[in-house]
């Protein structure tokens, strides 16, 4: 039985912030609390405030200041000798770096959070950074890896009773299903996840999992029409909540639906619209997939060969960088769908 989800990442003065306060909402009493708690000399609520500043920037997609808050609330941590808050404030450094596709620093920061989560005995923490290691490697491709480690926290949040991470990791491990081409137990997954979460009141949490559903609809059925009714169903979530990069991924998806659908002119409009805004936060894993997408869209609609062929080469070697291997196969996949081979490239791009 699942209790109703909470934020944990919401602390001392904040814990009665709901999982679904606005973020607008979250920033101003964040950064009211962290004032108050500057003048009064107190780091140790100072660290706490100032934590769900840096969450409210991340998820607004303002990148420059969640790297100022989260370092400023480690420093009031390690000032107030706070270890659960020294954790928590790693934690939210490795889950912007992960956003920013930084991978190697968020490995990093998410272990030492881990870390210091069992030294300061703080079991949320602990198994928060456990779960962004986890998905970190799944953002990778790196399934074989952080399957198990999924499935453990799976588990435990079942145990615990804990609805928002049990449906983070049914989700998880249902977008590792849907990516290896097992869409009934995806669906399955992505559908529990949704029930969950709707009971439990997580708004973000059911957003996502009808992303998921939109998908596999899409891709295993070819019902356009209820995909994109999922993802407007989702979409108003993600505007209520100014969840900045959950609209972003879902305008990426619809166009992956328009896509599939062979109409392709709706499915560039969409795509240039998420390339924007992951531009605009400075996402660059959201960014690469959109230029993806964009790139197909526009070689459907008649765009120069030698044109698609350099961008895809581009693609390839920034996915590289990242070290998104899933993503990777999705430009291999798409030399092959649109007849390109992949060592063909425009004669500026080879040089």
């Amino acid at each position: 039985m699942y209790g109703k989800a909470f934020a944990p990442e919401y602390q001392g003065s904040l814990t009665t912030l709901s999982v679904n306060s606005s973020l607008t909402d979250v920033l101003a009493a964040g950064t009211e609390q962290l004032r108050a708690a500057e003048r009064a000399g107190q780091p140790g609520e100072a660290a706490r405030s100032g934590l769900a500043v840096a969450e409210a920037h991340r998820r607004l997609g303002r990148v420059e200041d969640a790297d100022r808050a989260w370092k400023a609330s480690y420093r009031a941590a390690r000032q107030a000798g706070d270890v659960g808050a020294m954790a928590w404030a790693l934690w939210s450094g490795g889950t912007l770096a992960r956003q920013r596709g930084a991978l190697p620093l968020a490995r990093r920061l998410l272990r030492l959070a881990a870390d210091l989560g069992e030294r300061g005995d703080d079991v949320v923490v602990r198994g928060y950074s456990l779960a962004g290691l986890a998905e970190t490697g799944r953002i990778q491709g790196d399934y074989e890896a952080v399957g198990r480690l999924h499935e453990q926290l799976l588990a435990e949040a079942r145990r615990r009773g804990e609805a928002r991470h049990t449906v983070w990791a049914l989700e998880g491990i249902a977008q590792m299903h849907r990516n290896t081409g097992r869409y009934d137990s995806a669906y399955a997954l992505f559908e529990e996840a949704a029930e969950i979460a709707a009971r439990a009141d997580d708004r973000r949490g059911h957003a996502w999992a009808l992303r998921g559903l939109a998908d596999v609809v899409s891709v295993r059925d070819g019902d356009t029409g209820r995909a994109l009714e999922l993802l407007s169903e989702a979409e108003a979530t993600c505007r209520a909540m100014r969840l900045s990069s959950a609209l972003a991924y879902n305008h990426k998806m619809r166009g992956n639906v328009l896509y599939r659908a062979g109409r392709y002119a709706q499915a560039r409009e969409w795509y240039e619209q998420a390339l924007k805004e992951f531009r605009e936060m400075s996402e660059p894993r959201g960014e690469a997939l959109s230029r993806l997408g964009l790139a197909k869209s526009l070689a459907r609609l008649g765009r120069d060969r030698d044109e698609t062929a350099a961008e895809l080469a581009e693609l390839a070697g920034l996915l590289e960088r990242i070290g998104l291997q899933h993503a990777r196969r999705m430009v291999a996949r798409a030399h092959e769908e649109l007849g390109i081979p992949a060592g063909e490239r425009a004669t500026e791009a080879a040089l």
